[in-house]
């Protein structure tokens, strides 16, 4: 329904309040009455809303230019007065009041359209400032503002992103100093700051902004060679195998000239020095000596880096090694009466067995064991009859029992070739047990015989080790199981006469131990056999080992000097025996 200004029939709008402040009186039906005062005109002041958007969009303008620097220029909109609209109907007032906001606004849009034409970069529009009659902050009927999309025009686009000017009471309060200015905050990829480090216990530093970014990609330049790179490479070969080569012609010349190394004898005794610190310390001092330990600071018992854990290790357990050394345990020796009687009873007991087996069946009955002892009593009326035919039967039988107790032992003895391979598997079990060495020095072995027995009785006991002949002394060293080392060293201490010579023996020809004079039996001046009468073997030294130092017996090694011998036991990292034996005759001199 409607009044009969024509107005619609509700509640006024906000901007009539001050015409219409007195309420309308309502009607005995509920509806409202008609106002009692004057009608309304019908007529909306168009023109003054109109002049008020054109003022504020010029003075939008003046204030952008006056940031920009630009004077100002009067445009006719603003110094002309606008001609007056001719008078609408009532009707039609709130369309074009509607109208004449759009167009302020369009207004607006226009004149910062026009500021972006300019080749500087355009600031961000001002914020809207809201005026009393509300016009920026209700568009439409009943206090609604505008759809969204009808202030499109009121964006601005920064480098190609649109970014929408905040119209919000926080505007308002702003500062003259910071209004106007544009909002390029984009994102922050600058990282936290130092306080949000040090709060934030799950903050990488690796996983920063630098990180995120992928490296651009270089292309490998090429690397040339110098001229004479590799010429000078070759040169420093060759200057490396002459200088390899001299040292070697020079060790050669030494070896055959017979340069004595007495020299180093003293060397060879030299103890070194203990370190600074003992590899075991190292990983729990901090420092190059002990000394470092009086400060508590340079321990590393409960640091972190401590090799000191609170962790437990357990070691894989092994099998002492000394049990394998000790010897098997013996049977209990029993004297001839107790061995009778076990023997007893063992036959008792077989005879037993076999007994039960023939009243069973399962064997037949021994024919009787005639002696000549029981001739008469097991074959009387025989024996009567016929004494000569009894007699050989009785001779007959004991020669089969015989011959068949000879055939039995033999089949229990082991052949040569079982009695070799039990040997050697003894002489195993032996130096598993462990391996131990000894070391003899004999003044003169020029008799032929003891040379054989020593290579001989080596080669038999499973011993490894050398023979070292020297025109000064010989040096013998074997090694080998506890059991062969005891045998070689009764042989060499006791069962051998060092002081005997039995002349010349059968030297094979091409053997070195012919062309050496000091080896031979006989003088070369006098042609009489040479006098061995102070002729000794001595036990330089004997213990247990670790392990073989020889694969196998090398035998008699002739060496005319010093240098030729340690040689020989330096392949074995024994050359400390060779000084030691001559070391240990000149003290006793």
């Amino acid at each position: 329904m409607a009044d009969v200004s024509g107005n619609m029939l509700k509640r006024p709008h906000p901007e009539d309040e001050d015409k219409n402040s007195q309420k309308r009186p309502r009607s005995n039906h509920g509806s409202p009455m008609p106002a009692q005062g004057p009608p309304a005109s019908g007529k909306v002041d168009i023109e003054k809303m109109v002049a008020e958007a054109r003022a504020k969009a010029e003075a939008v303008r003046a204030r952008l230019q006056a940031a920009k620097g630009i004077t100002p220029s009067p445009t006719p909109a603003a110094s002309s007065a606008s001609p007056t609209p001719p008078a609408a109907s009532p009707a039609m007032s709130r369309l074009e009041q509607m109208k004449a906001r759009v167009a302020a606004a369009t207004g607006r849009a226009n004149a910062a359209a026009q500021q972006r034409i300019v080749p500087t970069p355009a600031p961000p529009p001002p914020p809207f400032e809201d005026d009393d009659d509300g016009s920026s902050r209700a568009r439409g009927g009943l206090d609604v503002g505008l759809h969204p999309a009808l202030l499109a025009d009121t964006l601005e686009y920064w480098g190609g992103k649109g970014r929408q000017t905040s119209q919000s009471k926080n505007r308002r309060t702003e500062s003259p100093a910071t209004a106007g200015r544009p909002d390029r905050a984009g994102l922050d990829l600058s990282g936290p700051s130092l306080e949000e480090i040090k709060s934030n216990p799950y903050f990488d530093p690796n996983l920063g902004p630098k990180a995120t970014v992928a490296k651009p990609r270089q292309t490998r330049q090429l690397i040339f060679n110098q001229k004479g790179k590799y010429i000078q490479q070759a040169a420093t070969l060759r200057r490396q195998a002459q200088l390899e080569a001299m040292k070697k012609r020079i060790a050669e010349r030494a070896r055959q000239a017979g340069i004595d190394e007495d020299l180093d004898v003293e060397k060879a005794f030299l103890v070194p020095a203990p370190p600074a610190i003992e590899w075991w310390d190292e990983g729990l001092v901090d420092g190059e000596d002990y000394a470092a330990i009086e400060n508590d600071q340079n321990l590393k018992i409960d640091t972190p880096d401590s090799i000191i854990t609170l962790y437990v290790q357990h070691p894989v357990l092994l099998d002492p090694p000394q049990e394998k050394l000790m010897p098997a345990q013996k049977p209990m020796y029993l004297t001839p009466k107790e061995q009778a009687k076990i023997r007893r009873q063992r036959r008792m007991a077989d005879l037993k067995e076999q007994q039960a087996k023939i009243r069973l069946g399962l064997e037949p009955a021994p024919p009787p064991k005639v002696k000549k002892s029981n001739l008469m009593r097991v074959l009387g009326e025989q024996a009567v009859k016929d004494p000569t035919a009894v007699e050989a039967r009785v001779n007959r039988e004991i020669a089969d029992r015989r011959e068949k107790h000879e055939v039995a032992n033999a089949e229990r003895k082991l052949t040569k070739e079982e009695r070799r391979d039990k040997l050697v598997r003894q002489q195993e079990n032996d130096a598993e047990k462990g391996i131990f060495m000894t070391v003899y020095r004999i003044d003169s072995l020029a008799n032929g015989r003891n040379r054989f027995k020593i290579s001989k009785n080596a080669e038999q006991n499973a011993l490894t080790g050398v023979c070292v002949m020297h025109p000064r002394f010989n040096l013998v060293i074997v090694e080998g199981g506890s059991h062969s080392i005891n045998n070689y060293r009764k042989l060499m201490m006791n069962r051998i006469d060092w002081t005997e010579n039995a002349g010349p023996g059968a030297v094979r020809e091409g053997n070195r131990e012919a062309q050496a004079s000091w080896l031979a039996a006989e003088d070369e001046q006098t042609g009489d056999l040479k006098d061995l009468s102070s002729n000794t073997c001595d036990l330089v030294w004997e213990g247990q080992v670790k392990g073989r130092a020889f694969r196998k017996w090398l035998g008699a090694r002739i060496c005319e000097t010093d240098s030729q011998a340690k040689d020989v036991l330096a392949r074995a990292k024994l050359e400390n025996f060779w000084v030691l034996a001559k070391s240990a005759k000149q003290s006793e001199s």
